[in-house]
Formats: structure tokens, C-alpha cells, sequence
């Protein structure tokens, strides 16, 4: 069986990974002013974070139309795969899940629509496992057990600089949301499950890094680790190599830096830091 794997730009999966694997990457869409660029076309990714806390109108974000999913899908399959996966962010959090379900339709049962659960690396991670799964010759039933199985042992955390911009999202309850305005705080959020769940807050940067630091430390040996900021490269080299330096016989070759899509980091703002990694 030739399978064809499908994600969309929520997962963050570095372009040389995409290239290197023949993974249909369906963006995501960004709207600034009332214009709709493609996610990752029209304003890079450090550009934008620059620019958001200044903006006007607050910028939005949409899934991709399904026709976006039907030339991906036909693609694949005119390239010769039988069966295609395609594994998508959380449907508690986008529509992108929907949407590929909805164009995945006419072609009846040979395209396995998937849930991560997730975002950023979060869902990355469960596509790599389908690719790794995928190049170990497994069965289409190993590969959905290979992506469950990291799906289970991934953890995705984030210090935030402000609240603010998931209060506008709608994406934390709205109490929650007002009390981290309220207190000035830096919230720590985890996504479990397609929810943003608020674990912790701090006062300072310098207490967002320490925790997101003792949190990976608590996580234990790692799979896969991407370090995740919001143009915060310089705090994320920072963790990189306070963790090489005290447990680097837990942590993974080939760490992914990621400065993550301008589609979520809308909704979390900018300077923020945070991790997604799977435990052995």
C-alpha cells in the first residue's frame, strides 16, 4: 500500500521535514485588515509578531476551504497512493478538522481523517510517527497505532506573556481570562486534548523560563522535543542549552526550534516560550 500523509500548517513541521517526506502541508488562514493571506504567505512569521501588538483591527484567523483539501487529496492519489491520512489540530480549537472530513467525503473510505488533539509540534509529532510508521512498513492499522501511541505520550505547555490574546480568542473561560489581565500575570497553560487548560501563572520572564524549564525537567526522557516560542528566539536558546548543559543524556538528537505559525500565535501572542515533547 502507497500512503499519502496530508497535515495542515498548524503543525509547524519544518519545510525541509515536509519536503523530505512528500508531506501535503493544506495552510491555514490568516486575516489581516480584512484580508486573507494563506498561512505563511504575505508577512513572515517575525515580521508579524513585531507588528501584533500594535495593530488596529485585531488580526483573525479561518480554516482552508475544503477545494484547498480536494487538490492535496487528488494529488496524492494521482501520484499513485491507495490510501491517505491526514491529521489535523484539534477540532475543540478550528474547523480545519471538518473541513477535511467534508472534502475527504467522495472519496469514501480511502482517506482517514484524524483528530490530534493538538497543536504546534503536538500535532507535528503525531505525523512524524506516521511517516517513521510508514517507512518501518507497517500496516495501516500500526501507523494509526503508532500516531496514537505518541499522541498519548506527547506533553505541549507554554508561559504566555499575557492573557490577552487567548481573552480575545475565546479559546480560556472567560473568568480566567480577566483574572490574568487583572493581576498583570504571566499565565502557564497546557493543551490537553484540543483544550487550553491555565495551569499556572508567574509575575516576570525570568520566572516563565524557570517554570517551563522545571516542567520539561518533570516531563523525563524525551523522543522528540521543539522548543516553542513567539519570537522569542533568544529565551529559547536559552532553555536549549540550560537543558543541554544539566540533562542532556535525556533529551533527543535533532531538537526542533520552532518560531511558531502566525495562525497560533494570534491567539497566544507574541514573546511567548513553551515546549512540545514525547516521552519515551
Amino acid at each position: 500500500m502507497k500512503l499519502g500523509i496530508v497535515t495542515d500548517s498548524t503543525s509547524d513541521l519544518p519545510q525541509h521535514i515536509i519536503d523530505e517526506h512528500g508531506i501535503e502541508v493544506v495552510p491555514a488562514v490568516l486575516v489581516l485588515d480584512g484580508q486573507p493571506y494563506a498561512d505563511g504567505e504575505g508577512i513572515s512569521r517575525e515580521e508579524y509578531y513585531t507588528r501584533l501588538p500594535d495593530m488596529k483591527e485585531a488580526p483573525t484567523t479561518a480554516a482552508p476551504s475544503s477545494g484547498d483539501f480536494l487538490v492535496r487529496f487528488q494529488r496524492l492519489f494521482d501520484s499513485g497512493c491507495d490510501h491517505i491520512l491526514s491529521i489535523h489540530a484539534a477540532v475543540e480549537l478550528t474547523a480545519i478538522v471538518g473541513v477535511a472530513r467534508l472534502a475527504a467525503h467522495d472519496f469514501r473510505e480511502r482517506i482517514t481523517v484524524l483528530d490530534s488533539g493538538s497543536l504546534t509540534l503536538g500535532l507535528g509529532f503525531q505525523v512524524l510517527a506516521a511517516v517513521q510508521a510508514k517507512i518501518d512498513g507497517l500496516s495501516l492499522e500500526g501507523i494509526l497505532d503508532a500516531i496514537r501511541s505518541t499522541r498519548e505520550r506527547t506533553k505541549v505547555l507554554a508561559a504566555l506573556d499575557t492573557m490577552e490574546y487567548l481573552r480575545r480568542s475565546g479559546r480560556v473561560p472567560g473568568a480566567v481570562a480577566a483574572l490574568g489581565g487583572l493581576l498583570s500575570i504571566k499565565p502557564i497553560v497546557e493543551l490537553i486534548d484540543g483544550e487550553v487548560k491555565p495551569i499556572g501563572a508567574v509575575r516576570t520572564t525570568r520566572q516563565a523560563g524557570e517554570r517551563i524549564y522545571s516542567s520539561l525537567r518533570e516531563v523525563g526522557p524525551l523522543e522528540r522535543l521543539a522548543i516553542l516560542h513567539t519570537n522569542a528566539e533568544n529565551r529559547a536558546y536559552q532553555l536549549m542549552n540550560e537543558l543541554m548543559d544539566s540533562v542532556s543524556q535525556s533529551i533527543p538528537r535533532g531538537i526542533l526550534m520552532v518560531n511558531v505559525t502566525t495562525v497560533i500565535g494570534t491567539h497566544v501572542g507574541p514573546n511567548g516560550l513553551g515546549f512540545a515533547a514525547v516521552k519515551v
